[in-house]
């Protein structure tokens, strides 16, 4: 196992399948994510203006490296249709070496690079 201090899971939470895979193809195509997992049916309970709301949702779990970080938050929230979107970046402590120098080769490094 590898130490993986670049590398970050992203948790975006989504109201539809359609929302959630436009958003995953964006990342992947713009090279912001070396892959984006939905996970339909997620039950979400939460407070919102003051009440308790609940709802069902589609959760994409997106991984990235710190570089792409910002531009991964910029693309979700111009493209999300909730007012104030979850966008949750977890540090990866370590993972496959092999798996994760593919992450690394997938998506875009920044100028100067």
């Amino acid at each position: 196992m590898k130490t993986a201090e670049q590398f970050h899971l992203v948790l975006v939470t989504a109201p539809t399948r359609k929302v959630a895979r436009q958003l995953a193809k964006s990342a992947v195509q713009s090279r912001l994510a070396a892959c984006a997992n939905l996970v339909a049916g997620v039950e979400s309970h939460y407070w919102w203006k003051g009440r308790v709301e609940s709802g069902v949702e589609v959760l994409i779990i997106f991984k990235t490296i710190t570089k792409q970080l910002r531009q991964l938050e910029k693309l979700v929230l111009a493209n999300h249709p909730y007012e104030t979107p979850e966008f949750v970046a977890l540090h990866l402590g370590g993972g496959n070496e092999r798996y994760l120098e593919w992450l690394a080769r997938s998506v875009k490094k920044s100028s100067g690079d």
